[in-house]
């Protein structure tokens, strides 16, 4: 009879051990075990999760297209495959190896659907980078990135870096990824027709990873990283890069029926998953995997996560042409066994039978409904917080401040040209992409900020995706569909799942409102350390089409003359801010407020000024507000602005406030009469509030000078924070 102890260290519950007995009406063997652990898992079931997932609308203006392993959107005649995944524990633990191959993952879901993959995004989190230790975890884990992703051949063209000590005991390395294909070349994650071949493809089998979505990604950290260490897994781009081509060329032979990348749960979730999503059972034999350490025990082969591995499902007699395709690329390829009738999933070691166990049974985790305790908002008034003197010195501050400096330190380690798709840089609102023969192309980005969702979740995690939008729509692109990766806490601690239930009810409810599918995701709970838990982060990428890629947009101002617009409203708003944080110490108060109506009406505004061609630059409004965005613009187009400001409330909140649904454009003086018509069109109210022009930022206010700065002083606050 198993002890406690043993299925208790693998993740599972006394009631999920009585479970087992009840589906299996006998022991489990220690394969078998092994297996419900690791399928079981928050990382792998969602058990705890799959009840508010349901939520999502899965339906947008576009065509959805939502899969096993990645979704995507369909627009002309291709689709467009995207998912996002994190990598968090691993990369905590090995920085370097954690997020190298968080982006093979990520790679390998694309191209399993039949996408090459073109692009992928990083959206990160660290502790206060001045303490050395985060400064080791955060360059351990670009170095990371820009290994696999540069070796591999897929541009890292955008993503997000944010510090707090929220995130000091636990970072979170979030990657997304975007593929294309033809609509008709896509392939799913499913076993299909008795008789049919198993095929596996790509690296041996080894014993790193073992346990890593069981043991290490579905619990908080509460030992030291050594003890954790075995089971984060080791990369190999290039191997990756061989095995992308392979895949892809083998799945234009049309005798494909099925394919899974190994990921979390290695061999135990592809073959259990894929049988189970088709319906049918599997049958094979443990000798025929291909390993490279010998005495692996049955339970260590499929519980391993090496990475780049593939499970294929072949029609029968067509094997040769597979296995033929994946050798002459250098790699591994074996026929290990079949589609079988029965709903089994039959493995046997040596011809030595050591699992039969339903696939449905295996594959679906039991749902838990668990308790959850609203927090109490956090409040502040404006009335009692200092006004600071200097206000050139506050936004030089701000400027240098991790959360809105520059990120070229990071990004410029990336390879983001490799493809020669990138059309808009890293750097601004989103980047834009190029589908070569197309006239149109794609607009990507990922957003959430954790203060936000921890001071509101609901509103928090709707401005992470209206913020999503806004970068989209601010390079002329119309937001089309949603991936997410839910980073919360423990969700057996009622005030951590409070946070995660309310997360997921606001971006179903403002998704729904945009029209915007969420058609892929991930969630990652347990992030939690011995100090506490993380800043709920409920990661938003998303994607958006640019109908005409010769009308794409970006931050920097263009030219000497032009008019500075101001498309939304200010608002006297501090709570949540990156001044209130910086400035004051503070982080309290309740997000900005959101009015949909509003969003939706200067997103419309500003989308069809872009395409009308008439837009020179445009930058939405978030961390660090109106001043942060205008030095924005000034710093990256090396040139100024005079703006005069009519707005009479307290002058830090009207510069430093981050009052949702505002973008800033530039447009020439003789183009403002066909904007005005844009605006009535749409009922939007917009206002002139300067000209570019000049070496300086100069922002008049109704009463007096507000800021005075020259973009050269702006530029090297702005650069050389993060580097120094």
């Amino acid at each position: 009879m198993t002890e406690p102890q043993v299925y208790r260290e693998l993740g599972l519950t006394d009631a999920e051990y009585q479970r087992i007995l009840g589906i299996l009406g006998r022991e489990p063997s220690s394969t078998e075990l092994a297996m419900f652990s690791v399928e079981w898992s928050e990382h792998c079931g969602y058990p705890r999760s799959r009840k508010y997932l349901k939520l999502f609308p899965q339906t947008g203006k576009y065509q959805a297209l939502v899969g096993e392993d990645a979704g995507g959107i369909v627009y002309d005649d291709t689709a467009i495959i995207f998912k996002m995944e994190s990598h968090n524990h691993p990369s905590q633990v090995e920085p370097r190896e954690g997020a190298a191959t968080g982006v093979g993952g990520i790679i390998r879901d694309i191209f399993t659907s039949g996408a090459r993959p073109i692009a992928c995004l990083d959206s990160l989190r660290f502790g206060d980078i001045s303490n050395p230790f985060n400064k080791f975890i955060m360059n351990g884990v670009i170095d990371g990135i820009q290994f696999y992703g540069n070796c591999v051949g897929v541009p890292t063209v955008g993503g997000e870096i944010y510090f707090n000590n929220a995130y000091a005991g636990n970072c979170l390395v979030n990657v997304m990824c975007v593929g294309i294909c033809k609509k008709d070349e896509l392939v799913r994650a499913r076993a299909e027709g008795i008789g049919n071949s198993i095929i596996y493809a790509g690296s041996r089998t080894g014993r790193d990873g073992i346990g890593g979505c069981s043991v290490l990604a579905s619990a908080e950290f509460k030992c030291t990283d050594e003890e954790k260490r075995p089971t984060v897994q080791v990369g190999d781009p290039f191997t990756e890069k061989c095995l992308i081509e392979a895949t892809l060329e083998s799945l234009k032979t049309g005798v494909v029926t099925g394919i899974k990348d190994m990921g979390a749960a290695g061999l135990t979730c592809s073959s259990s998953e894929m049988a189970a999503a088709g319906g049918v059972g599997i049958e094979f034999d443990l000798k025929d995997i291909p390993l490279r350490e010998e005495g692996m025990e049955p339970y260590e082969i499929m519980m391993s996560e090496s990475q780049e591995r593939m499970l294929l499902c072949v029609k029968a007699g067509q094997e040769k042409k597979i296995i033929d395709i994946y050798t002459k690329w250098g790699l591994e390829a074996v026929k290990i066994g079949a589609v079988i009738e029965g709903g089994l999933i039959k493995i046997a070691n040596n011809g030595e039978p050591i699992c039969e166990v339903p696939v449905k049974e295996l594959a679906n985790a039991p749902l838990y409904d668990l308790p959850w305790e609203e927090n109490r908002k956090s409040k502040i008034d404006n009335r009692k917080l200092d006004k600071p003197k200097d206000l050139n010195k506050v936004l030089l501050k701000l400027l240098a401040s991790p959360n809105i400096a520059s990120k070229k330190a990071v990004f410029e380690q990336y390879d983001h040209m490799v493809q020669t798709n990138t059309s808009v840089y890293p750097g601004g609102d989103a980047t834009v992409l190029r589908i070569k023969g197309k006239p149109w192309g794609l607009a990507v980005t990922s957003d959430c900020n954790g203060r936000y969702v921890q001071l509101d979740p609901y509103l928090g995690a709707q401005i992470a995706v209206v913020e999503a939008c806004r970068n989209l729509v601010a390079s002329g692109a119309d937001p089309a569909g949603v991936t997410d990766c839910l980073n919360f806490g423990n969700p057996e601690k009622p005030d951590r799942y409070f946070y995660f239930k309310r997360a997921v009810e606001g971006i179903a409810d403002i998704c729904r409102q945009m029209e915007l599918p969420v058609v892929s995701g991930n969630v990652s709970f347990y992030n939690e350390s011995p100090q506490g838990a993380i800043f709920p982060t409920p990661t938003i990428g998303m994607v958006g089409i640019v109908k005409d890629i010769k009308k794409r947009c970006s931050v920097p101002f263009k030219d000497r003359g032009d008019l500075i617009v101001l498309l939304g409203k200010n608002k006297e708003e501090l709570g949540g801010s990156e001044y209130l944080s910086v400035i004051h110490g503070q982080e309290a108060g309740s997000p900005p407020e959101l009015d949909l109506e509003l969003e939706k009406r200067v997103q419309s505004v500003c989308l069809t000024a872009i395409e009308v061609g008439i837009v020179k630059s445009a930058h939405d409004l978030s961390e660090g507000g109106l001043a942060a965005a205008l030095a924005e613009c000034a710093i990256l187009g090396k040139m100024g602005a005079s703006i005069r400001l009519k707005d009479t409330f307290r002058e830090d909140a009207l510069l430093f406030g981050e009052s949702q649904s505002r973008i800033i454009l530039t447009i020439a003086p003789q183009d403002i009469f066909a904007l005005t018509d844009i605006a009535m069109l749409f009922a939007l109210p917009f206002e002139i509030i300067g000209k570019v022009g000049g070496k300086k930022l100069a922002v008049e206010g109704p009463k007096k000078k507000l800021l005075d700065l020259p973009v050269a002083k702006l530029a090297d606050a702005y650069f050389s924070a993060l580097r120094r």
